[in-house]
């Protein structure tokens, strides 16, 4: 399979959301969820798609930025001369760190990207699952620069993980906008596992600064096969997929459009 390139790049995605990753891939794919979470992984499935190892997540240099070209999102072409200014005149009031990959892998790295782009003046919101921890000695430096951090999180994840991201996301409060974003499920409440997990989300969802996001699983993913989740298919872009929405008035449009901005107007 193919790696992924060690070379910083601007890329626009499908829904019209910025995106420069400072890691690309993700370890733990390599370990304990070779399928990715939930076993649903869409940024794993893509980088399969084209070949490339999503299990072994890649450094990203803002120092080595040069012209290239691939699709979706896995490499793209950028002007290292202008990707500053690239970054001031996009159509979005944020960029955004944290598709592809998860800049939690090197949290260092992730926060001096920060520094460096800052100067483009856009807000910058990076989404992680908190995989590592952010070193104590990084936390005042995310107060010098328009950070909002989003903590992935859902009932489907193991209480370990769940504990540790609701600790992440407490304590990035003081530092930065810190918001709680939540894969949200419409669990089947017939079902022993969706009633367990049904309250789960509840307690989630009863936090301050949140926004949900929608879960989009393969008919084949186990959730489905054993009624955890309901499913059915909605509207997303130009087509259909199969969807668990608990909530009918969660955005699933185009991000130039969206109510939340990844946190930046949740109140």
């Amino acid at each position: 399979m193919k790696e992924f390139k060690d070379i910083i790049t601007l890329n626009k995605n499908s829904r019209g959301c910025y995106i420069l990753d400072t890691v690309k891939g993700c370890n733990v794919c390599a370990k304990e969820k070779p399928l990715g979470c939930y076993d649903n992984c869409y940024a794993k499935n893509i980088a399969s798609r084209y070949g490339f190892n999503f299990s072994n997540p890649v450094k990203r240099d803002f120092d080595r930025v040069e012209n290239q070209f691939c699709l979706f999102g896995l490499d793209d072409s950028i002007d290292s001369n202008n990707l500053i200014d690239n970054i001031r005149n996009i159509d979005m009031p944020f960029v955004r760190i944290g598709e592809m990959g998860d800049p939690s892998e090197n949290w260092t790295h992730t926060i001096d990207v920060c520094k460096k782009i800052a100067i483009a003046g856009k807000p910058i919101v990076i989404i992680t699952k908190h995989w590592q921890t952010i070193p104590n000695d990084l936390l005042d430096t995310l107060s010098n620069f328009n950070i909002c951090i989003n903590s992935s999180i859902s009932a489907l994840d193991s209480k370990q993980e769940i504990e540790h991201r609701l600790a992440q996301y407490n304590r990035l409060k003081p530092y930065c906008n810190s918001i709680l974003r939540i894969v949200s499920c419409d669990f089947n409440l017939n079902n022993d596992e969706g009633m367990k997990r049904n309250y789960i989300q509840n307690t989630l969802l009863s936090n301050a600064k949140i926004l949900e996001t929608v879960f989009r699983p393969s008919s084949n993913n186990p959730l489905v096969t054993n009624k955890v989740i309901n499913v059915k298919k909605m509207q997303f872009l130009r087509g259909k997929v199969l969807a668990s929405v608990r909530n009918v008035n969660v955005y699933m449009g185009m991000c130039t459009d969206c109510p939340d901005m990844c946190g930046l107007l949740t109140k």
